[in-house]
């Protein structure tokens, strides 16, 4: 694994980088007599320093580069931090085409408005999304298509840049996970990858395997996978990642992440060029996995994490599961099949179920889903993750709090209620069953398509049980990231954005 290691610095005239990177809002004024003196020919006679991040060459400077790379405007209600995580993106691939491995970041022109207080942090974010390259090239290619050896941040505390460090490691994980192509991380291969990311490290690694296991204890799990058990190296594994820390546990995380490594959309068969890009419908396990990764590195106190992760695929076949069929789940919980293309839910309602029985014994627990579920998500949020919530969510702010840190952290979401309504859509229509996987036509074209399936995981996970009335209400959230989980909405090319890590490291861990 190899991201740029963030380094504290005092000065930008350190002895061994190799470049200096501005971000700003003001390109005319570089916080530096020297900086605006090497800029100031280029600014007479080339517009575009204003508006795009360039490279100018600078005596004085180390390495003789010196890339400016401008924010935009920063003054209007609907800016935000992404200006600063976008200028550090452009700005790297600058440093990094002209041939610069150890560049000195400092960002300027940051206003005082709290939006951009972790504006030096994130435009370093920005950068390690930038220079992130796909496992499968670096393994093609070789490390050297990942040159940049770290990024010495201008004003930066030795604890903020250990922060950092644990937040890109996880950042990292969860983008190789999610971005690798679907034999080299099919199930077993995911598996492996996370039994060395926490090699020798505080997280404890199980991995479920046997077939027989997984239909017993996980039998909505085993459905999906029921078309994949006829390809050995197909098979599913659940993986359990738990961290505990040292000394006293104030607080217990819960994690259930969808682990889809390649989703056909099963007997629902996703036609007309929608099957591409499904590799990465393994994004929520991959986040998941990711900030367990950060969780190990950094190391908290008083916070518990527990995290299951489904990984399975959704194969077409002879013997693939059908609509209509009612499967039992661990629950006892009978569910009619709707769309077999609506799987991902049924691969992790039955950990839900177990992690919500494990949540009675820990101690002040909160339950989490995460998963690229709908494309109702990204229809209606766009480029947001959805955070659909219970009442014992929603009565702690559970939502509201991950997702105004995601705003001061470049990883915005969106905050959606649960309601009567998608309750009553996924009631059963006859006797013979309790509760409806979903309707038969595309969540993007559903009315709450990305609400109602928190409803089912809900009802399957019996969580239901556990609502604001109760003897022990359990808050729980359902984390869509259909939206966010990869750059530009593009699923089959764009770069995972390990959606989810940055708010929920911060939120809990710092």
């Amino acid at each position: 694994m190899s991201f740029p290691l963030a380094l504290p610095v005092s000065d930008w005239q350190v002895q061994d980088a190799d470049a200096v990177i501005v971000v700003t809002s003001d390109v005319s004024d570089l916080s530096a007599a020297a900086l605006n003196n090497a800029a100031a020919p280029y600014l007479a006679v080339d517009a575009r320093l204003h508006s795009k991040a360039s490279l100018l060459l600078a005596e004085g400077v180390p390495g003789k580069r010196l890339i400016v790379s401008p924010t935009g405007p920063l003054n209007r209600d609907y800016d935000d931090v992404r200006r600063f995580f976008e200028a550090g993106k452009a700005a790297v691939l600058e440093a990094k085409a002209a041939g610069a491995v150890k560049p000195v970041l400092m960002v300027t022109g940051v206003p005082g408005d709290a939006r951009y207080q972790n504006a030096l942090e994130v435009a370093y974010l920005g950068a390690c999304q930038a220079l992130w390259q796909p496992l499968e090239a670096r393994e093609y290619r070789g490390p050297a298509i990942e040159p940049v050896e770290s990024i010495a941040l201008l004003g930066a505390s030795e604890e903020q840049c250990r922060q950092l460090n644990a937040m890109a490691a996880g950042q990292y994980a969860a983008r190789d996970l999610c971005g690798t192509e679907p034999e080299r991380m099919a199930p077993p291969k995911f598996a492996d990858y996370c039994v060395e990311l926490f090699k020798d490290t505080c997280v404890s690694v199980e991995v479920v395997s046997d077939p027989a296991t997984i239909d017993k204890d996980y039998p909505m799990l085993g459905t999906v996978a029921r078309a994949s058990y006829a390809v050995e190296r197909h098979h599913p594994r659940v993986v359990k990642l738990v961290y505990t820390p040292q000394g006293d546990i104030e607080r217990t995380l819960m994690f259930v992440g969808k682990g889809l490594v390649y989703d056909t959309g099963g007997a629902d068969l996703k036609v007309g060029g929608f099957m591409a890009g499904m590799s990465r419908d393994k994004g929520g396990a991959a986040s998941v996995a990711g900030f367990m990764k950060s969780v190990a590195d950094f190391q908290p106190k008083g916070v518990k994490v527990i995290a299951y992760l489904a990984v399975v695929r959704n194969s077409i076949g002879s013997d693939c599961f059908v609509p209509d069929e009612i499967i039992t789940t661990r629950e006892g919980v009978k569910v009619r099949i709707g769309n077999t293309d609506a799987e991902g839910r049924l691969a992790m309602g039955d950990l839900l179920s177990e992690l919500k029985d494990m949540a009675t014994e820990e101690v002040n627990p909160e339950l989490f889903t995460v998963a690229t579920l709908t494309g109702h998500a990204a229809r209606a949020m766009g480029p947001y993750s959805a955070y659909v919530e219970n009442g014992p969510a929603r009565a702690q702010k559970v939502s509201r709090q991950l997702a105004d840190i995601g705003d001061l952290w470049a990883d915005c979401a969106e905050v959606s209620r649960s309601r009567r309504e998608d309750y009553d859509f996924v009631q059963p229509r006859t006797l013979a069953d309790d509760v409806l996987s979903s309707n038969n036509a595309p969540s993007a074209v559903t009315a709450r398509g990305h609400q109602f399936p928190m409803a089912f995981l809900a009802i399957v996970g019996g969580l239901d049980k556990h609502g604001c009335e109760s003897d022990l209400p359990l808050p729980y959230v359902h984390m869509d990231i259909a939206g966010s989980g990869v750059e530009g909405g593009d699923w089959q090319h764009g770069k995972p954005t390990a959606a989810t890590v940055s708010s929920l490291f911060v939120r809990y861990c710092r």
